[in-house]
């Protein structure tokens, strides 16, 4: 049977939002005593389409003595509801357009108040008098009516959250209105306010004082969402600010900012604070299940449905039990940003269309349900849709007992089960039908020998070869997590014919999987990785396998699983095409570049002014000093990762790997963007990544040793230099003690215990056994550790020649110790680069040793260009070299 009826639900209900007449109210009861049938028990033969809509159940009828049970847990009283945290950042988008629009676009905004003040001219002075008053009036008197009904009502919560919001409205406006006077530029100052005619007059109020809060008020009580209340608040709104523009007291871009302001902070403080709760309730489901003429006995609340559709198991009188989904605006509203930013990554055929409204939800849902059961395909049967209430609807279905996949155990997932689930993908694919979502909460296990999809909402009609062959790497994917590749391969190409699974090959790609999917492959390969790292190490500590052994263990270990299936398909399919398909709209790499691009451009026209830089007092021959060591620096950094490789690496591809890494410190903080890079160049020269990440690790470590070292030999020289100001004996007292209490603080702290426990086994096994083999060709060593050496000599002769270039003088030993700290401070900070934690410690440091603050400034300025600004086309150049040419 199928149906349409609407069940009313009072959107100004109290907190619970489940207001229900009492003639209609059903009695709830955990006993049903016994009780006559229902007239509407008798199920149809068939399902019989209803074009009108189903009457109600007279009042007589629906309290017949039936008791009905709902057991679920207790609605939250308030929800925070995606849909006003999606309105907040549309607001706080809008208010930032209009401060850019007032600072660039002046020519208009002064054009637009000049045509108005001329235009207003011609108002009689009465009218702008009486309709200053009419609106004075109706900005207090409409909010106070709206609050009085609410009142009358029992809903003073929304009073309540009404008068919170504006007040918090009064705050911000008040925020806003003093930053404008006092801080803002000129051109913003021009276009939201109205110039004093009277010299030391006031200017008028950026935001409207009184406007602002209440707009924030009237939304936050949900005027806007009672049509005639609405229309009063608007009607208000432009009255207001027609009286102030003819009275000349206001902008339009004020009027604009006012109103973002009382929307934004009003939908932010219902996010925070929450919403009172209006989904409709299980008894409001029990009543709009007997109005659609069902005969419900109880009812319990079931696992929601992906995307947080809510479900209900109901029992009826003498009739099949009801697996029911509840879908409502709020469920709708949710992971909105994250399905924007998969669309604008991916290109469309990868992502499924959202519907724009409840009805499409509806409808798109149904037409699926009714699409697969033509299809001959294993699906729950659709028996009846209904609107439930304005922002709610159900789709009633058929209940078919069993489990899903991911709560059965693996060694219950037979082979007849997955075939069953293939033939029924492939009797929907025969039909053009796409699930989109056959991960293990979509499979549903009957008995040992079949199965059935549910979860079909998110699937497509019509779809194309693409999309269809999604769905079987999506299958195999979900299949080989839990009994391996070789199964899910075989049994699939059972069923399908190897034809079709080859065909899946292609889009075996995380990025085309399901959030879920992309989290349980990351979490395996983690799992299996650490599992093999530590039956490495227990192997090799007893002596069961050489240390190679192990290393190519843990390396087939860290195979990920999509290569493995991709593997299997080949067994079968040799011919099956290799090249992934093209299901980025918007490339990782493409959007580092882009992001790092900009954000260069933009610290450079911010960060380095000119006219700090002092070039017309500069020393060019120390410039060149400087540049010729920042340049030597890059020559060093690839000595200092060859000496730690025993493989040989070419020499000029190795400097341009170190000169690529200046331009991925844009995009990362300052020790991780170098390593990722070096660990990836490894790579690609045919070190394994086991071994390659070893390398970097040893190199890593050995930088960090002689880092500590030659602060230590700097530090010992400058205190001889200073007078014995600083004793060596005291420095290493402090040091030891600051050793002593971070070894105290990490032993007490379990997380932090088992953390540096991890690094330091995988340190042992990896890096450790790194530096054992390069030991046996002493050059290796020389060339790293002359390396590490030599780039801390380029490094601090580059920082000396930049103070000498402006005139200042410091001794060599000092200006060692002063890059090395600003150094390890640049390092700690997760900013891209060290910026602004490297030269702000580098002039503070400069400064305090006794170099004016000009010439330190200048000093550091010179030097930051050097090392870190002027490389970065060159490392652009160098890191599109190595990509085309497939060395990173």
């Amino acid at each position: 049977m199928t149906g349409t009826v609407d069940v009313d639900v009072d959107e100004s209900a109290g907190e619970s939002g489940s207001t229900i007449p009492p003639t209609e109210e059903p009695k709830v009861s955990l006993v049903k005593p016994a009780a006559r049938r229902h007239p509407a028990a008798t199920p149809a033969p068939e399902p019989v389409a209803v074009s009108a809509p189903l009457l109600p159940v007279p009042a007589e009828d629906e309290d017949d003595g039936d008791r009905l049970a709902v057991d679920e847990p207790l609605l939250a009283a308030r929800t925070h509801r995606p849909s006003d945290l999606i309105r907040f950042v549309a607001g706080l988008l809008g208010i930032i357009a209009v401060f850019v629009i007032a600072g660039i676009a002046t020519s208009t905004t002064s054009g637009i108040s000049t045509d108005i003040q001329a235009n207003v001219k011609h108002v009689a002075p009465w009218l702008t008098t009486v309709l200053s008053l009419v609106s004075t009036v109706a900005v207090l008197a409409v909010p106070v009516a709206f609050a009085v009904e609410r009142l009358i009502k029992r809903d003073g919560l929304r009073v309540a959250d009404g008068v919170l919001a504006s007040v918090l409205a009064y705050g911000v406006t008040l925020a806003v209105d003093w930053w404008v006077a006092e801080g803002a530029s000129e051109n913003i100052r021009k276009a939201l306010t109205r110039l004093p005619t009277v010299a030391g007059g006031p200017i008028s109020e950026p935001v409207h004082g009184y406007l602002a809060p209440v707009i924030a008020y009237m939304t936050a009580v949900g005027m806007v969402s009672r049509p005639r209340w609405r229309l009063a608040l608007w009607s208000v709104v432009l009255l207001s600010g027609a009286a102030e523009l003819i009275g000349s007291d206001t902008t339009p871009l004020s009027l604009l900012l006012t109103v973002l302001i009382g929307w934004s902070v009003a939908c932010g403080t219902l996010y925070a604070i929450g919403s009172p709760n209006i989904r409709p309730t299980g008894q409001h489901l029990m009543l709009g299940l007997r109005r659609l003429g069902f005969t419900p006995r109880n009812a319990h609340r079931a696992p929601d449905a992906p995307g947080g559709t809510r479900r209900y198991f109901v029992n009826q009188q003498d009739a099949p039990a009801l697996d029911v989904h509840i879908i409502d605006r709020e469920q709708q509203a949710s992971g909105f940003f994250y399905r924007v930013w998969r669309r604008a990554r991916l290109r469309s055929v990868a992502v499924r269309r959202s519907p724009q409204s409840l009805r499409q939800a509806l409808e798109q849902e149904a037409l699926i349900a009714y699409a697969a059961a033509a299809a001959g395909a294993r699906a729950p049967q659709l028996v009846a849709t209904s609107e439930l209430g304005p922002d709610a609807a159900v789709l009633v279905y058929e209940k078919v007992e069993g489990r899903i996949l991911d709560e059965l155990p693996d060694e219950q997932i037979t082979d007849e089960v997955m075939a069953s689930f293939w033939e029924s993908v492939g009797s929907l694919h025969q039909r053009r039908i796409a699930h989109r979502r056959l991960t293990g909460e979509s499979l549903l296990v009957v008995d040992e020998k079949l199965g059935t999809l549910v979860n079909l909402s998110g699937g497509d009609i019509a779809a194309g070869d693409l999309t269809l062959r999604i769905d079987i790497a999506q299958l195999l994917t979900t299949f080989a997590l839990r009994i391996g590749p070789e199964r899910s391969v075989a049994i699939a190409n059972r069923v399908l014919g190897a034809e079709k699974v080859a065909a899946a090959l292609p889009l075996l790609q995380p990025v085309g999987m399901s959030r879920q999917t992309r989290a349980d492959l990351a979490k395996q390969a983690k799992e299996r990785k650490a599992a093999a790292q530590a039956l490495a190490v227990e192997q090799v500590a007893a002596g069961e396998k050489t240390r190679e052994a192990a290393e190519e263990d843990i390396a087939a270990a860290g195979e990920d699983l999509l290569s493995r299936i991709r593997g299997q398909i080949l067994e079968i399919a040799p011919e099956a095409p290799l090249a992934p398909a093209k299901l980025e709209r918007l490339k990782p790499k493409t959007l580092i570049t882009v992001i790092a691009l900009a954000f260069a451009g933009y610290l450079a026209v911010t960060t380095i002014q000119p006219g700090q830089l002092k070039l017309s007092h500069m020393n060019w021959a120390w410039a060149a000093a400087a540049l010729a060591a920042a340049t030597a620096s890059y020559g060093a950094a690839a000595m200092s990762l060859t000496g730690f490789v025993p493989e040989r690496l070419p020499f000029r591809r190795t400097v341009a790997a170190q000169l690529a890494g200046s331009f991925v410190k844009l995009v990362a903080p300052a020790a991780i963007g170098g390593i990722a890079l070096n660990t990836r160049y490894l790579q690609k020269q045919g070190v394994r990544p086991g071994q390659a990440v070893a390398s970097v690790g040893a190199s890593q470590l050995a930088g960090l040793g002689g880092h500590l070292l030659l602060l230590f030999c700097f530090g010992l020289i400058t205190g001889s230099q200073g007078a014995g100001d600083i004793g060596s004996e005291r420095a290493v007292i402090i040091g030891v003690l600051t050793a002593a209490v971070l070894a105290l603080v990490i032993a007490a702290v379990g997380p932090l215990r088992r953390f540096v426990v991890t690094r330091v086994r995988s340190l042992f096994f990896g890096v450790v056994p790194r530096m054992l083999d390069l030991m046996q060709t002493p050059s290796k060593l020389v060339t790293g550790f002359g390396g590490i050496l030599l780039l801390t000599l380029a490094f601090t002769a580059c920082l000396d020649a930049s103070v000498k270039a402006f005139g200042g003088s410091m001794s060599f030993a000092t200006v060692a110790v002063i890059f090395l700290t600003a150094n390890a401070a640049g390092s700690a900070v997760p900013t891209p680069g060290g910026i602004g934690a490297i030269e702000g410690a580098l002039i503070v440091a400069l400064v305090t040793l006794g170099l004016p603050a000009a010439t330190a400034t200048s000093a550091v300025f010179l030097f930051r260009a050097l090392t870190f600004w002027l490389p970065v086309l060159p490392g652009w150049i160098a890191y599109s070299y190595l990509q085309r040419t497939g060395a990173i």
